[in-house]
């Protein structure tokens, strides 16, 4: 009767392969989803390539922010002029970002190929047949049951001459059941004990995944290093406006103001965060004290808050002298 059926137990090694596996499938699974999410953080981008590739078979070439960013300065440094300090700038700023993009674009498609595809090819080829040989297991495993409990109610009735075909019939089906279920369990743990052999080729794709983000990064900071010394070619380095005194340390040949002899007063119009060391930080209203350049400029002037000194862009300032 049902609930009643003996319940056939699988040889513990049996048990462990199973549960190796099932934690095989679910932690591969987060991975894998994990990792494309690294890769493209954009659900939707994500869900249009996945549709791309299941019905053309590829996914369609796509540009990182970096080349866009890149594009857009490469196209304001030619507006401005190429021939112009900060029109130079731009451009090379933009080429380095076209650089960036291609490195990750470049970092992409190797995590694809040797990362995400043999993970998601285990999934599709390995995992599936294991999951299908259990199944057929656990029906294995029920017939066995049901071939148990009807041995057993045959035993337990009254003896008749009639029932001793039925008892026989009962133990021959044990019989085929008891093969049927060993030949399963047999080609179940072979298939689960190759789940080592995934182990071992799954270690071999993290260690290329590791290695691709090694070169993705050591490229990145190659091209950064690399545009920085261009930068400093311009006179142009990474920090704030400096002290006065420092900059004419700095800088000797440059004019040096100690007074508000020569200058012009501007008010500032808007707020301005400097871009480098050269510059000078502006908030909106203030007054400050400008200067031509010792080169002129048509877009920049020199510009004096107390004892700071650095380049003030004309579009932001109104002279009042």
């Amino acid at each position: 009767m049902l609930g009643q059926a003996e319940k056939t137990e699988l040889d513990a090694h049996l048990e462990n392969l199973l549960q190796r596996a099932e934690k095989t499938k679910v932690w591969t699974e987060r991975i894998l989803k994990q990792t494309e999410s690294v890769l493209q953080p954009n659900p939707n981008v994500r869900l249009e390539e996945f549709l791309y590739e299941k019905v053309q078979g590829k996914k369609p070439p796509r540009l990182v922010e970096n080349d866009i960013l890149g594009q857009s300065m490469i196209d304001a440094g030619n507006d401005f002029g190429p021939g112009t300090g900060y029109g130079s700038v731009l451009i090379r700023c933009g080429q380095t970002q076209q650089k960036l993009g291609q490195a990750q674009r470049d970092f992409i498609q190797s995590a694809h190929a040797n990362f995400l595809q043999p993970f998601a090819s285990f999934l599709e080829g390995d995992m599936k047949t294991i999951q299908k040989e259990r199944k057929l297991l656990d029906l294995k495993r029920l017939d066995l049951d049901a071939a148990k409990t009807k041995l057993k109610r045959a035993k337990s009735q009254p003896a008749k001459e009639s029932e001793g075909d039925l008892l026989a019939k009962a133990e021959a089906e044990l019989r085929q059941a008891q093969t049927d279920f060993d030949r399963q369990a047999e080609v179940t743990k072979l298939l689960l004990e190759g789940v080592s052999s995934a182990h071992a080729h799954h270690l071999r794709c993290l260690h290329d995944f590791i290695e691709a983000q090694m070169t993705y990064f050591a490229q990145c900071n190659l091209y950064m290093n690399d545009l920085q010394r261009q930068l400093g070619s311009y006179g142009l380095s990474m920090g704030n406006s400096v002290p006065l005194q420092n900059m004419e340390r700095a800088n000797p040949s440059s004019t040096t103001v100690a007074s508000d002899e020569g200058g012009m007063k501007a008010k500032v119009l808007y707020d301005y965060d400097a871009a480098n060391m050269t510059e000078l930080s502006l908030a909106a209203d203030e007054i400050i004290t400008v200067y031509q350049l010792p080169v002129p400029s048509a877009d920049w002037m020199m510009g004096v808050r107390g004892m700071q000194k650095g380049k003030v862009p004309v579009t932001y300032i109104n002279v009042l002298d």
